[in-house]
């Protein structure tokens, strides 16, 4: 399995599930790594990761990822993403990726696949995701954590997303800078 290597090579990174679904794939929720922390001491232990997909969702079937959602702080990272993750991701991949610093979606055609571009500023990518799908509580009722990924899967099939059709290059050249505002108690 796929995400089992991931697992075994420490590419996954504070996991909430991972799990068999019922129609034979496996469903993963955490985050994924997209740069290593470099090497810290003699055993091989490494630093925390440089980068990250945030609140990552990864579907695999037929060892290849088929469903990626997450949230990328600098849209800049998904390069690397693409260059350690390309070779494992599927022809009929299903990929929307937010990221912080875009203030408009975009459609971005990379490796031969279409991946939807979507800013966003604060939130969890699930629920993001749930929102841009328009699913309701009730389409996952009953549902294992890992059959809702093939239920988010599913309607993502049939996505019809807004914005321009852009290459890497250019997406990368339509990002913006993120002002940080300070939250909670003063």
């Amino acid at each position: 399995m796929l995400l089992n290597t991931y697992d075994d090579q420490a590419l996954l990174f504070n996991t909430n599930f991972i799990e068999k679904t019922s129609s034979g794939g496996v469903a993963y929720r955490g985050e994924l790594v997209v740069q290593e922390g470099e090497i810290a001491d003699a055993q091989g232990r490494r630093k925390p990761p440089v980068s990250l997909l945030l609140g990552a969702v990864l579907l695999e079937e037929n060892e290849q990822i088929t469903l990626m959602v997450g949230l990328l702080n600098e849209l800049a990272t998904l390069e690397p993403l693409l260059e350690k993750y390309g070779k494992d991701l599927a022809d009929n991949l299903c990929a929307m990726i937010f990221a912080r610093n875009i203030d408009t979606p975009l459609i971005l055609d990379a490796l031969g696949k279409r991946f939807f571009l979507i800013p966003l500023d604060e939130g969890i990518p699930w629920n993001a995701a749930i929102d841009e799908l328009a699913l309701e509580k009730s389409d996952f009722k009953g549902q294992s954590a890992g059959d809702k990924l093939v239920t988010l899967y599913n309607e993502m099939k049939g996505y019809k997303a807004k914005g321009d059709q852009v290459s890497l290059e250019e997406a990368l050249e339509r990002t913006v800078e993120v002002k940080l505002t300070a939250r909670g108690p003063v």
